[in-house]
């Protein structure tokens, strides 16, 4: 059965108000169809997405419309992969709610995501230079390094890109330190004829429709950042940095870059490696 995410702009919404929406939702779900599995309530911008199963869009809006009346601003078809890599596997409530892992009843998940993006400096290049033996290397040396900067860090591969990873973090200082460690790790590495350098981008967001999946602007501006960093470089957005502040961690403002698909200049910032 097609998953969904409703994307509901209510202004004002209370924890409570929602959880008794949701409540309303099960009650009368069965009658179209469609399972409402959890939702996320970001109360600072009035935003709440749910994931639901349902046989149309049809059959999830009918649900709104007789439990509540409250239907979406905008629903999307998601892969399960993709909503499972962005939002991960989140723990609920008792009222539906999902929560930040092991957060108690009230420590509601409002739904911001870190993503971050990963782009081998050359790939091409290496290819053509030594061969595709040798490109599948540094391939799964970048791969495991990744991986275990993610691991360490709590970020979730989202997919592989063919020569870089997505990831997604609950925390935008985990996805900043997570980033410092992977160079860090990448430099260390022995037995390198040719060393292995990553551009890395990260940008910060709640789920929105792009194209029929989730964090459409927010993907394409991390993806952007990724590419206009330098190797060993990581760029950020403007909120990555905000919400990094006090946490020990030091950037470098670079002002407003003009990217490809972005009508206004964008804030950059890099991050400031130790060795930098």
């Amino acid at each position: 059965m097609p998953m969904y995410m409703d994307i509901h702009e209510i202004q004002g919404a209370t924890a409570e108000a929602v959880a008794k929406a949701h409540n309303a939702d099960v009650a009368t779900q069965k009658k179209y169809g469609v399972e409402y599995h959890k939702y996320w309530l970001n109360e600072a911008t009035g935003k709440i997405f749910c994931l639901c199963s349902a046989p149309s869009e049809e059959a999830a809006n009918r649900v709104h419309a007789e439990a509540h009346g409250l239907l979406a601003a905008k629903l999307i078809e998601v892969a399960p992969e993709i909503a499972e890599g962005f939002l991960g596997g989140a723990e609920i409530n008792s009222a539906g709610a999902a929560l930040f892992p092991g957060g108690a009843e009230d420590h509601r998940d409002p739904g911001i995501r870190t993503v971050l993006f990963t782009d081998i400096v050359g790939s091409t290049e290496l290819t053509q230079r030594l061969g595709d033996d040798a490109a599948m290397q540094f391939l799964e040396v970048h791969d495991r390094v990744v991986r275990e900067a993610l691991n360490a860090c709590g970020g979730r591969e989202v997919k592989h890109t063919g020569d870089g990873i997505m990831a997604s973090f609950l925390s935008a200082v985990a996805a900043a330190r997570c980033a410092a460690r992977i160079h860090r790790a990448l430099a260390q590495q022995e037995n390198q004829n040719v060393p292995i350098k990553v551009r890395i981008g990260a940008a910060a967001g709640e789920p929105v429709e792009n194209h029929q999946d989730l964090f459409g602007s927010t993907v394409q501006l991390a993806a952007r950042l990724c590419a206009q960093a330098q190797p060993e470089q990581s760029l950020v957005s403007n909120v990555v940095a905000e919400l990094c502040l006090g946490k020990g961690l030091v950037f470098q403002d670079l002002g407003e870059v003009s990217l490809k698909g972005f009508k206004h200049p964008v804030r950059v910032h890099a991050i400031r490696h130790a060795s930098d």
